[in-house]
């Protein structure tokens, strides 16, 4: 694995990303609901960066694009539905494109969101969910200090069917 970095999202990154979620689309609609085609049209695609970093300036998501050492970039990791107040969390979600998956890239981003989710945004606690059968993606939790907390039953709707999540939790100190 080659050394990466996360940057916050920011508008000029609209056409690399536009492209990477393109090349990417079947191979993340195979694990995760579809987005729809809407999200694909590329006014449409500008349209929702723009409100993301707009949302992000607010501290209402943190939108991390996974780079390589030549700007490529090879997926994302978001902090999002964040509660401060007397929770202070965000919920976690992460995605690698094809090419570069099961490499370790995952893992490593979620390690410097971590950083970022205390040191810079200041959250006490990180919550994510996973489909039962994306072991690669519980693996990456559980290697970053994750912890099991639960199993919702019929918790989204994909595929023309209920389906689980597993829950896991991390408290940053």
């Amino acid at each position: 694995m080659g050394e990466i970095s996360i940057c916050l999202l920011q508008e000029v990154d609209t056409e690399k990303l536009y492209k990477f979620e393109l090349y990417n689309r079947v191979f993340f609609e195979s694990m995760v609901a579809s987005r729809g085609n809407s999200y694909y049209e590329r006014e449409n695609f500008k349209k929702i960066i723009a409100e993301l970093v707009e949302e992000q300036e607010k501290g209402f998501v943190y939108m991390y694009l996974i780079k390589d050492l030549m700007e490529n970039i090879l997926g994302r990791v978001n902090l999002v539905s964040i509660m401060r107040g007397c929770f202070n969390k965000a919920e976690l979600g992460y995605r690698v494109g094809k090419a570069y998956n099961g490499k370790g890239y995952a893992t490593k981003a979620v390690n410097l969101v971590l950083e970022k989710a205390l040191i810079i945004h200041k959250l006490h606690r990180i919550e994510a969910g996973t489909s039962p059968e994306n072991i690669g993606s519980q693996i990456v939790l559980i290697k970053n200090g994750f912890q099991f907390c639960g199993r919702s039953s019929q918790y989204i709707y994909q595929d023309g069917r209920w389906q689980d999540s597993i829950n896991f939790e991390k408290i940053l100190e």
